[in-house]
C-alpha cells in the first residue's frame, strides 16, 4: 500500500509542473507581443495628422478670403454696368424728347435762332454722350427714338397708382408721361388706365380718346391728382387693354409705368400675354409693349426690394417678347 501512494504523488507533481510551465510560457508570449508595439510611433502619427489638418484649415480660410474679395469685385462690376445701362436709358429718353421738340419747332417754323441753337446744342451733347457709351460704330435707326419705335398710331398708358408711386414718384411720372407724349406729336387715339384696368376718363370707356393739344393738357391736369385703388401689379391693366383695343388694322403701343410686381408667377403672366396678344401677317405682335421702371422700391432696405426686382424682371422679358423697350430709371425724383 505504501508503494502505491508514492506513485500517485509523482504523477501529481509532473502535472503541476506542466501547468506552471504553460502559464509562464503564456506570460512570456504576452510580454513579447506587448514589447513589439511602439507607442512612440502612434503618438508621432497623431501629431503629424493634426499638423496637416491645421495646414489644410489655414489654406481653406485663405481661399474663402480670396473668394470674398472676388465676389465683392464682381458685384461692384455688375453694379457699375447697371448704372451705365440706367444712365444710357435716361439719355435715350432725353434725346428722344429733345429730338421731338426740335422737330416740332422746325415744323412750326419758329424763327428764334436762340431757341434753335439751344435745342441743337442739347441734342448734339446727348448724341456725343450716347456715342461715348455705345461706341463709335453706333447708328440710330430711322424708326427709333431713344431705342423706342415710334411708328404707332394709338397709345395706351398703364399707370401704377399705388401708394408708393403716388407718394414718392408722381412728379417724375408726370415728367415721363409728358416726354413720351412728346415723342408722338400726333396720334389717332390715346387711352389712360391704371394698373387695375380703371379708366381715367370713364366717358371714353372701351374707346379711344381723340388726340389734340387740349386733350393732352386735360390728361396731364387730371393725372396730377388721379389716385384710384391699385394692388401694385400691372397685369390686370395690361390684359384688359390688350383684350379691349387690339386690332389687326391698328398700330398700338402700350406703355407700362410702375415700380413693383406683387403677383405670384412671372411665367404665367408672360404666357397669358403671349396668348392674348396675337400676331399680324408679318408675325409681329398687334400691341407693342414698352415699360418704364421707377426705382422706388430700391430706396428701401434690401430685404424689401423683391417686388421691385420682380417688376424689372417681368417688364424686361415682357417688352422683349412683345417688340418693345424697357427703361429702368436710376432715380424716381424729377
Amino acid at each position: 500500500m505504501t508503494a502505491i501512494k508514492r506513485r500517485d504523488s509523482q504523477e501529481f507533481s509532473i502535472a503541476f509542473l506542466d501547468v506552471i510551465c504553460c502559464g509562464f510560457g503564456a506570460i512570456i508570449l504576452l510580454l513579447m507581443i506587448t514589447k513589439s508595439m511602439s507607442p512612440e510611433v502612434i503618438e508621432q502619427a497623431e501629431i503629424n495628422n493634426q499638423a496637416q489638418v491645421a495646414d489644410l484649415q489655414k489654406k481653406l480660410f485663405e481661399i474663402r478670403g480670396e473668394t470674398t474679395i472676388f465676389n465683392r469685385d464682381l458685384n461692384a462690376t455688375h453694379q457699375q454696368i447697371a448704372d451705365e445701362e440706367k444712365r444710357l436709358a435716361i439719355l435715350r429718353t432725353r434725346l428722344a424728347t429733345l429730338t421731338a421738340l426740335h422737330a416740332q419747332t422746325a415744323k412750326q417754323a419758329i424763327t428764334s435762332g436762340e431757341t434753335k441753337g439751344k435745342l441743337a446744342l442739347a441734342v448734339q451733347s446727348l448724341s456725343d454722350e450716347m456715342t461715348r457709351l455705345l461706341g463709335q460704330n453706333y447708328q440710330s435707326k430711322n424708326d427709333l427714338i431713344g431705342g423706342i419705335p415710334v411708328d404707332s398710331e394709338y397709345l395706351v398708358f398703364i399707370i401704377d397708382t399705388s401708394g408708393s408711386m403716388f407718394t414718392y414718384a408722381w412728379p417724375r411720372l408726370l415728367e415721363e408721361i409728358i416726354n413720351t407724349l412728346n415723342i408722338y406729336p400726333q396720334v389717332k387715339g390715346i387711352q389712360i388706365m391704371n394698373d387695375m384696368g380703371s379708366y381715367m376718363f370713364t366717358t371714353y370707356r372701351n374707346q379711344w380718346i381723340p388726340d389734340s393739344p387740349a386733350r393732352r393738357s386735360a390728361i396731364i391736369k387730371r393725372l396730377r391728382k388721379w389716385n384710384p385703388f391699385s394692388n401694385s401689379s400691372p397685369v390686370e391693366g395690361i390684359q384688359k387693354a390688350i383684350r379691349t383695343f387690339f386690332s389687326q388694322d391698328k398700330k398700338i403701343s402700350l406703355y407700362v409705368m410702375g415700380d413693383e410686381f406683387s403677383g405670384r408667377s412671372i411665367q404665367q403672366v408672360l404666357a397669358t400675354i403671349e396668348r392674348i396678344n396675337k400676331v399680324n401677317d408679318n408675325d409681329e405682335r398687334l400691341v407693342r409693349i414698352h415699360a418704364v421702371g421707377f426705382p422706388v422700391q430700391f430706396a428701401r432696405p434690401s430685404r424689401q426690394q423683391h417686388t421691385g426686382i420682380r417688376f424689372a424682371t417681368l417688364m424686361r422679358e415682357l417688352t422683349y417678347r412683345n417688340g418693345g423697350t424697357f427703361i429702368g430709371l436710376n432715380d424716381f425724383q424729377p
